[in-house]
């Protein structure tokens, strides 16, 4: 499929997206429909982080047809979900059970990667809160690096707010020509792998519906850059604020090093924004594996700040080749619609990512076109809505009682 329609033609796609199909203008102008990527996803069911995460996780990739596919002879980069800082907590669970990656998921990913011939592991995030190392980021969560690599030889963990040598960003561009920016700039170690592979947990997002392995990637771009306290001119060399101002309502730019936006008119309002964002960087640098860690979560937002948050435990993993498709069977795992418009469950807020995913031609989020297996999605099946959530006192109509236990 051609990826790179002018603007004009990309534009002309908004509206005309049918499941699971690219509806898009051909030499001719005549109507030319082309199915959109699409690969199969594997559910696991998993009730803990203990014995029970391996086997599940094994027998997930062997539904896929294993790994070595993908990663064997490659340098392989993972991207976890570790968002701010490690000692914010829901209630008094430790991060890890309900808004982080847990670090048994990332070890046994890192463990079976390295097991199916990959000769290079990188484990990444832009640790929000610091432009140190890796190490002290997760150490503030009570983490140890062995947690995290285990006992896998050769594995780099790497602080992706920081630059790469000489004081140098990579640049991704939008598919398309994008639709908010041309272009993002991130750290150069995200763009130098053979394998992308995205690892979030499955949370609701109390702005964007859902974080699943395509939100996880907006993690990618250095607050450096995009956040708040960013140089005008050039990149800051120190890390302050969050990404709120320049992706979700536009009050400023990025610095000016970087791609700036596409249309400073278009709306200032991030149920706008960033679905669109997000479908950007995703475009720019695709995700060859999702793995999305749902066995302990947190539902009513993405975090401690979010004033619905609290802990569920949906018993669940999934994986995929396509972080579309793999999304897709998540929210529909979650309880959710992936079809579903603006001002419906779960995007009360906001545009659908997924829909912009399947404008750019990522994949598709049809659910009638993806073969699930394993586990299928009426079993795993857990709803994030009403999970957690105290129930009526029997026979009242009125009053709570404390929640059973998920």
């Amino acid at each position: 499929m051609n990826r790179h329609l002018t603007r004009r033609a990309m534009l002309s796609t908004i509206g005309a997206t049918a499941a699971g199909t690219l509806i898009r203008p051909s030499a001719a102008m005549a109507q030319e429909v082309v199915e959109l990527p699409n690969s199969p996803v594997a559910i696991a069911k998993c009730s803990n982080y203990g014995d029970d995460l391996a086997p599940a996780m094994e027998a997930m990739f062997e539904n896929l047809g294993g790994l070595a596919q993908l990663v064997e002879g490659k340098t392989v980069n993972i991207k976890v979900n570790l968002v701010s800082v490690g000692w914010s907590r829901v209630g008094d669970l430790p991060v890890e059970l309900t808004h982080w990656t847990h670090p048994a998921v990332i070890r046994n990913a890192v463990r079976l990667i390295s097991k199916a011939g990959a000769t290079r592991i990188r484990v990444m995030e832009c640790c929000d809160d610091t432009i140190g190392s890796f190490a002290e980021h997760v150490g503030e969560a009570g983490w140890k690096v062995e947690d995290i690599v285990g006992e896998t030889p050769n594995v780099e963990l790497v602080n992706t707010s920081k630059p790469g040598p000489d004081n140098t960003w990579a640049r991704i561009w939008s598919p398309q020509g994008g639709i908010v920016f041309p272009g993002y700039d991130i750290n150069p170690l995200y763009t130098d792998c053979d394998v992308m592979v995205s690892i979030p947990k499955m949370k609701e997002h109390s702005w964007f519906g859902v974080t699943l392995s395509v939100k996880n990637c907006y993690g990618m771009t250095p607050l450096n850059i995009y956040g708040e306290g960013a140089g005008v001119n050039e990149p800051s060399t120190e890390i302050s604020g969050t990404r709120v101002s320049v992706f979700h309502v536009g009050r400023r730019a990025p610095s000016l090093t970087a791609p700036q936006e596409l249309d400073p008119e278009s709306p200032r309002d991030g149920g706008y924004r960033i679905p669109r964002i997000i479908s950007e960087i995703v475009g720019g640098r695709p995700i060859h594996l999702a793995i999305i860690d749902g066995v302990q979560s947190m539902a009513g937002g993405e975090g401690p700040w979010a004033a619905k948050a609290r802990p569920v435990s949906p018993g669940v993993l999934l994986a995929g080749f396509n972080p579309v498709t793999t999304d897709a069977v998540g929210m529909a795992v979650m309880g959710f619609d992936p079809m579903a418009e603006n001002g419906t469950v779960p995007f009360e807020g906001s545009d659908n990512f997924l829909k912009f995913c399947e404008q750019f031609g990522l994949g598709t989020r049809d659910l009638s076109k993806i073969e699930v297996r394993g586990t299928s999605i009426e079993e795993a099946r857990f709803d994030f809505r009403t999970a957690g959530l105290p129930r009526p006192v029997e026979g009242t109509g009125f009053g709570f009682r404390r929640a059973a236990a998920d």
